[in-house]
Formats: structure tokens, sequence, C-alpha cells
């Protein structure tokens, strides 16, 4: 039998979370502000939406808008109070000013998580060499997802690059599970599945009347079909 496709919807409140779980999603993206592409959610809305579902969280850790780490001592003081808070999965990255990897900030961040499972997000889609960024990161605990485009412009930019690393899966750097989103379409499944990719991210997809409105559970469900259709 074949294994089922990972599908991670972005939940900003509780009723996000319930419709997205409704819908037949496997996980969950916790953001707040996503006019800055996706802070750190309060801990207080993590807790709330633990209660209300009982699928995989990964919560954000980022404070500021863009991908430099800044100030990185908020950051581990807000990751310690989210595992206090029972969080078990997280979402990060950071790059320097030269479009390389701050692997002293994400290995900060990545210390006081415990071993806990993590995706570095689509700071590899700006990053100036990705397979540099990806060989730098190899065997960090815990990492083992990457959310990308393939392209900052979109997965419509992006394609060419994602089957390609989809080429080189289980090679030193490409270890980790591609995690496609970022202008992901339904129509760019079929060919992304045959390639051997297995996981899928979605925001705006999820909301068809804005991110000004919630999650759609049935847009969540038309998602679901295809991918177990696939």
């Amino acid at each position: 039998m074949s294994k089922r496709a990972v599908l991670e919807v972005i939940a900003l409140d509780v009723e996000d979370a319930v419709a997205a779980q409704a819908g037949g999603a496997d996980r969950l993206e916790l953001v707040t502000d996503m006019a800055a592409d996706g802070l750190t959610p309060p801990v207080g809305t993590f807790a709330r939406i633990r209660a209300s579902v009982d699928i995989a969280l990964r919560v954000m850790l980022r404070l500021s808008d863009g991908f430099a780490a800044a100030d990185v001592e908020p950051l581990v003081r807000v990751a310690g109070e989210l595992r206090e808070a029972g969080a078990e999965e997280f979402v990060l990255g950071f790059l320097d000013g030269d479009g390389g990897v701050d692997l002293a900030a994400v290995e900060r961040v990545v210390g006081v998580l415990d071993g806990c499972r993590w995706t570095f997000h689509r700071a590899i889609d700006r990053a100036a060499d990705r397979d540099t960024l990806r060989k730098q990161l190899d065997g960090l605990p815990g990492l083992d997802a990457y959310l990308t485009a393939g392209s900052a412009a979109g997965v419509d930019a992006g394609l060419p690059t994602l089957l390609h690393e989809a080429e080189l899966a289980g090679e030193p750097g490409y270890e980790q599970r591609l995690l496609v989103g970022g202008g992901l379409r339904l129509d760019h499944v079929p060919r992304l599945m045959a390639a051997g990719i297995d996981a899928f991210h979605i925001g705006g997809a999820a909301r068809p009347g804005g991110w000004e409105r919630g999650v759609s559970a049935a847009a969540v469900a038309e998602w679901r079909g295809v991918l177990d259709g696939a």
C-alpha cells in the first residue's frame, strides 16, 4: 500500500485548526501575522490550538519580518516557553547578510529544542547557494524537512529545482523530506508526486475568501482528495 502524502496547512487560530483537521490535514503550521510572512504565535494561542485538535503542530520560530535572526536570545526564550507548554515540532531558518545560512543562530535555537523535529523554512529559497546550505545543516538534530518552492518566486519558477532535488533524495544534505509550498497549485501535484515528492504545504489555497477569512474545510478536503488520488 502506498504511503499517504502529507498535507500541512497554515493555521492562525483555533477555528483554522479545527477546519483544517476536518478537511483532512495531517499537520498544521502555526503562525501569526501573515503580513510579515508568518511569525511566532503567542504561547496561549498554541495551547488553545493544541487542546482543540489532535494532529501534529509545527510552530514557527520567527520574531520579525525577514530571514535574519537579529537578537537570537528572545527567540531562544520563546522556544523554551513553547516547549514548556507542550510544543514538540517547530519551523525555523535564518540567513546571514550574504545569503548563507546563519549556522550559529540555527544551532543556538535548535539547542533548546531537545531533539524535537523541525522544518527549515523558505529561507532556503532566498539562499545564495541551496546545496551549500543543505550540507552545512546536514546532521543537525531534529531537522527532517525543507519547506521550499524551489524559488523565491514560487513553485512555477522553482519546479525544475524541486525535481532536481527530488532526484538527489538520500544523498548527503538531501535526506530530509521536501515539503513543497509557496504558490503551490493543485495542477502542480501530479508532476511533483511522480517525482517522489510526498509532502505539501498550503496557506492561501486553504482560504478561498483570502487571508481575512478562515481556513475552509472544503478547500482542504479538495486537496486531500487530489493527494489521495494522485
